[in-house]
C-alpha cells in the first residue's frame, strides 16, 4: 500500500490537534518573512528548510539553531533557500521558537502488521541511534501501560502517542525526535508523520 510523509510543519499540526504540546512556529517563503516571524515568536529561534520531500534536515545542514538577531535569521534564511534542490519540491522556511531543556527523548508510533499501533519511547537526540535504548508497547496505552513503558527504559522518560494510533488508522508512523523535557513537560521539537495513501 502506498504512503506519503507530511512535512515537519504538517506533522506538528497533526500532533497539536491531538493535544500534544508543540511550540508554535511559522512557515514562510523568504528571508524578510522569516525575520518578521522570528520577531513575533521571540528570539532566539531555529530556522529549517521544510517540505514533504525533506526528511533528514540535519544531515544535509538544513537546520540553524540559536539565531538571536534579525540579521542572523536573514543570513540563515538566505543560505537555506540557496541550499534547496530541485527534488526538494515545495520547500519553505520554518521558523521555530527555541525550547530549553535538560533531556532529549525520541518517541514514535508504528503500525505493526501483527500487533497494530505500537508506541515507542527512548533516549533521543544524538543518542537515539548510538545507544538504542527504546521500549515498545501496544496502543492505546492506559496510565499503567505508560508507566510500564517508562520503567522498561534504562533512562526513564515519558510520552504516549497511543491515542493517535488508536483514533487515526491512516497514520502509518510518527517519528518525534527530539522531544525535549522543558521543566516538567515534554515538548515536541521535530516530527515526521507518515500517512497511508497518496498525497493530496
Amino acid at each position: 500500500m502506498s504512503s506519503h510523509t507530511l512535512s515537519e510543519h504538517e506533522s506538528k499540526e497533526l500532533l497539536r490537534a491531538a493535544g500534544v504540546d508543540v511550540p508554535h512556529d511559522r512557515l514562510v517563503d523568504d528571508a524578510g518573512a522569516a525575520v518578521r516571524a522570528a520577531e513575533e515568536l521571540g528570539f532566539p529561534v531555529a530556522l529549517k528548510l521544510c517540505g514533504r520531500k525533506i526528511a533528514h534536515k540535519t544531515e544535509r545542514g538544513l537546520v540553524r539553531l540559536g539565531l538571536g538577531s534579525a540579521e542572523a535569521v536573514r543570513e540563515a534564511a538566505d543560505a537555506l533557500l540557496a541550499a534547496r534542490r530541485p527534488d526538494d519540491g515545495d520547500a519553505r522556511l520554518l521558523v521555530c521558537r527555541m525550547v530549553a531543556g535538560r533531556r532529549e527523548l525520541i518517541a514514535g508510533l508504528v503500525r505493526d502488521p501483527q500487533f497494530g499501533p505500537c508506541v515507542m519511547l527512548g533516549l533521543g537526540g544524538i543518542f537515539a541511534e548510538a545507544l538504542g535504548d527504546v521500549a515498545f508497547a501496544a496502543a492505546p496505552l492506559a496510565r499503567g501501560d505508560a508507566e510500564d513503558l517508562i520503567d522498561a527504559l534504562q533512562y526513564k522518560k515519558l510520552l504516549s502517542l497511543g491515542r493517535i494510533g488508536a483514533s487515526r488508522p491512516e497514520v502509518r508512523s510518527i517519528d518525534v525526535n527530539p522531544l525535549i523535557v522543558s521543566g516538567d513537560r515534554p515538548v515536541v521539537i521535530d516530527a515526521l508523520v507518515e500517512l497511508e495513501g497518496e498525497a493530496r
